[in-house]
């Protein structure tokens, strides 16, 4: 029998990984539907985004909850929205929203802002997908690419992941490079995340 702590945090990442994305895959349309509207109306009650001048989100994919409409509140609030633009190596940089008819299919085939969409400001909020994310630490579980981690570990901004309460998972094996956010959004309740189980601190 084979001893899962024997093997590697990210060998166990993978295996989880495949398990999460058969699940959400099995899961209907509707769940998610219902699950953005959660969030939609949950985040109007957080200071963070009241306050928020500068909101990076981020447009779902099949098996994510829906955030168009988060991403229209934030834009008809007077918000300035930014989306993220996938680069080669595993980075992203954040471009401005101006509409949905000015977006573009880019890398992985994601609709993202065109690359000359003009400079971007500092978010103050970040929206951050996941498959899975830890309520005691915010270590989250990504689609493997390291996107966010890179991003989150190089921008200041209040992070907060977007996670349905039958996604939250305590225990999701760290690496070095994974970084936490500091609250978790379900649509039922807020997380403060207390600390990273491993894994960086922001800004390091």
């Amino acid at each position: 029998m084979e001893d899962r702590e024997s093997l590697s945090a990210a060998e166990r990442k993978r295996r989880l990984r495949a398990e999460l994305m058969q699940a959400r895959a099995a899961m209907p349309e509707s769940f998610f539907r219902e699950a953005g509207e959660a969030l939609r109306r949950q985040l109007e009650s957080l200071p963070a985004w009241r306050e928020a001048r500068v909101v990076f989100a981020f447009l779902s994919m099949a098996g994510e909850p829906e955030t168009r409409g988060i991403i229209t509140d934030a834009a008809e609030a007077g918000k300035t929205v930014l989306l993220p633009r996938c680069l080669p190596g595993g980075h992203m940089e954040a471009l401005p929203f101006s509409g949905w008819d000015c977006l573009v299919r880019g890398r992985f085939g994601l609709w993202e802002p065109e690359a000359d969409s003009g400079p971007a400001p500092a978010p103050d909020l970040i929206l951050v997908p996941c498959l899975a994310v830890s309520p005691t630490g915010g270590v989250r579980l990504g689609r493997g690419g390291g996107y966010y981690d890179r991003y989150l570990a190089r921008t200041a901004g209040t992070a907060v992941c977007l996670c349905p309460e039958e996604f939250l998972r305590e225990g999701i094996p760290a690496e070095e490079t994974d970084v936490p956010v500091e609250w978790i959004a379900t649509g039922r309740r807020w997380i403060r995340c207390t600390g990273p189980e491993k894994g960086k601190t922001r800004g390091e």
